[in-house]
């Protein structure tokens, strides 16, 4: 009996323990990946800002070809919405809908996420023209784990994770329009 005490004591100390670390934890992640197009910067703007594009160079489009995807509003907009609906237990169901746009610089996008977590992180996607017919692009995701969930961002190491789907997407991205 003294030892199950023990371990039961344990097992509540060093929960204490990780959810005190958490309280002094960053909540906020910021990921950022970049590449350079050989393509001019409002060629590469005006396929970026569309998101029925991102089908051609986003992962996670690619991760599951049998995605239920749907569109409402004026695509490339404001406003414009993507929706996605996958049995993938990592794609999951969500959305993505156009807040802003700085014509030829600059595309923010809200990602609600609804299964298999519900979340809402920011997104963006920036273009600047490196020569006349380079283009550096950036994409980068911003967002927010609430208290005890951060400690999960010590343990999973969202920039390499998130990181590498950024950088592949990017790779993607550059493949398709430099065959252009």
């Amino acid at each position: 009996m003294k030892i199950i005490k023990r371990i039961i004591f344990a097992l509540l100390g060093i929960i204490v323990l990780a959810l005190v670390i958490a309280l002094f934890l960053p909540n906020e992640y910021s990921v950022e990946r970049e590449i350079v197009i050989n393509q001019p910067k409002d060629s590469v703007f005006n396929y970026v800002k569309y998101l029925k594009n991102q089908d051609n160079f986003s992962v996670w489009a690619k991760k599951d070809p049998a995605m239920k995807k749907t569109f409402r509003g004026i695509d490339g907009t404001v406003g414009a919405i993507s929706t996605w609906d996958s049995k993938d237990k990592n794609l999951g169901v969500g959305e993505q809908e156009i807040k802003k746009i700085i014509e030829g610089k600059r595309i923010d996008f809200e990602l609600r996420f609804k299964v298999p977590f519900e979340s809402t992180d920011m997104a963006y996607m920036t273009t600047e023209a490196i020569t006349p017919n380079q283009t550096k692009v950036k994409w980068g995701f911003n967002g927010v784990s609430p208290y005890p969930m951060n400690l999960m961002l010590v343990i999973m190491n969202i920039d390499k994770m998130l990181g590498k789907d950024l950088q592949d997407g990017l790779n993607n991205l550059k493949t398709e329009l430099e065959k252009q």
